[in-house]
């Protein structure tokens, strides 16, 4: 290859139409500098892809693709191989390279990269294979915030140069990719908005979106495919929401499935519907052609509630729309998430930090007042964080023991596990010299029965 560059490449990895829109309003408040030529390169992660549109098949996605030259499949690219389980062979990482740049017609330029989970394949074989390039990480939820699930290779994590992510927690700063002194840039949200109302007003997603005034929406996310809970359990999330809704005063209620749900939970949900005496709209593949951004039914629907687990869409309805939101179901899940280190730990715990509970006394709150203190937030999440992952982030020990000796409360225990804290030696944990008495079995055996004797004692 020559030396010398005739132009710059930029290319954009995406596996969701939210993290397309986030890139599109990135692109449109000039967060990208100009380039020659640019790239939506698409990843359709399903995992059964076939069964599932990707991205540039969704409604809405032509009001987007107007910002990239050129569409390409990274599934087409790599078939028949999966792109969550694909990687480069070491040796093989050149030959990649000339593949793709001879594929894409890159000839010699150079290349940027925009990627999101960099942590993981797509986005880390990619990096892999334009070795030396610059990157940028986008985050599209609320893991940003959280640590960096796991150690990443120093090769690609220095070249990293920003964090593009949206202001989804006001004064809430992310910790991915802070382990490498990379700077978060918060991509702006009315540039955001822009977008989501191009989504809105597409032809194809006017004409699917049913029409329902100010309903109760429902979100759903498919957490048993996770195995977070069981199938059964969340159908009964489901049914929850839908309880908790009516009993709120909500008697048009609108549920958006996970797009891989069973079908046999739309039909519980019927029934259950028919015995709360309340209308139900069910946006499945009966109603949309394929699945529609939860951001766009808001704009066009305007809930008069927003009702889920701990999906990033409550924290978009209260943080850009001004919705109410509620969650249902947080605290089982806080109990469950394994490992500790479970990247889905923070999106859980700010959720359920700053939104509140469906079945609660506090579910009539109005969002501003659910935003909670952002010192007192950042210390929450830095503590789960170092909890997380104390060997990337050594440096915040401080923090996190200064969290626990002043606020390990009722309240806040259950954002951690005494077990963790006892590991790691943080405030809260079983103080040394006492570690060993939980694995002992003549002291359970004696705990146990100072129980049964005191049960006898008080009958």
């Amino acid at each position: 290859m020559s030396s010398s560059r005739s132009r710059t490449t930029q290319i954009f990895l995406a596996s969701t139409l939210y993290g397309t829109a986030t890139l599109a309003a990135a692109l449109d408040a000039g967060l990208f500098p100009d380039a020659g030529r640019r790239i939506l390169l698409v990843a359709n992660n399903a995992s059964v892809p076939e069964t599932t549109p990707a991205v540039d098949a969704m409604p809405g996605f032509d009001a987007l693709r107007t910002r990239f030259d050129d569409v390409v499949s990274w599934n087409a690219t790599i078939a028949p191989h999966h792109p969550s389980a694909w990687a480069p062979r070491p040796d093989d990482i050149p030959l990649w390279e000339r593949h793709l740049r001879l594929a894409w017609g890159l000839g010699d330029d150079a290349v940027e990269l925009a990627v999101e989970s960099i942590q993981v394949n797509p986005a880390m074989a990619l990096c892999q294979i334009f070795t030396g390039v610059p990157l940028d990480v986008y985050a599209d939820g609320l893991m940003s915030y959280g640590p960096t699930r796991n150690k990443i290779d120093p090769l690609v994590g220095t070249r990293v140069g920003r964090l593009l992510h949206l202001d989804l927690v006001p004064g809430l700063r992310p910790l991915l990719l802070t382990e490498f002194g990379v700077a978060p840039e918060t991509v702006p949200t009315d540039a955001f908005l822009k977008v989501l109302g191009e989504l809105g007003d597409a032809a194809e997603v006017v004409a699917g979106v049913p029409s329902v005034e100010s309903p109760a929406l429902l979100l759903g996310q498919y957490l048993s495919a996770l195995g977070l809970i069981s199938a059964a359990e969340e159908e009964e999330l489901h049914l929850r929401m839908m309880r908790g809704a009516v009993r709120r005063g909500h008697t048009r209620l609108v549920f958006k499935p996970h797009p891989t749900a069973p079908a046999q939970w739309s039909r519980a949900m019927e029934a259950e519907a028919e015995r709360l005496g309340a209308e139900l709209t069910l946006l499945d593949a009966g109603v949309l052609t394929a699945p529609v951004l939860a951001e766009v039914l808001y704009r066009r629907m305007r809930p008069a509630l927003v009702v889920g687990c701990f999906s990033t869409a409550l924290l978009t309805a209260s943080a850009f729309y001004g919705l109410p939101v509620a969650r249902v179901g947080t605290e089982k899940l806080l109990e469950r998430l394994t490992p500790f280190e479970n990247s889905n730990r923070v999106p859980v715990t700010l959720v359920d930090a700053l939104v509140p509970d469906l079945e609660g006394a506090g579910a009539d709150r109005a969002p501003e007042a659910a935003a909670g203190a952002p010192a007192e937030l950042n210390d929450l999440v830095t503590a789960v964080g170092f909890a997380m992952q104390p060997k990337i982030y050594p440096e915040l020990r401080p923090v996190a023991e200064r969290y626990l000796t002043a606020r390990l409360t009722a309240a806040t225990w259950r954002y951690f596990k005494r077990r963790r804290l006892t590991s790691l030696g943080l405030p809260g944990g079983v103080p040394e010299q006492f570690a060993f008495l939980p694995r002992n079995a003549a002291v359970r055996r004696v705990a146990r029965r100072a129980k049964a004797l005191r049960r006898m004692a008080l009958r």
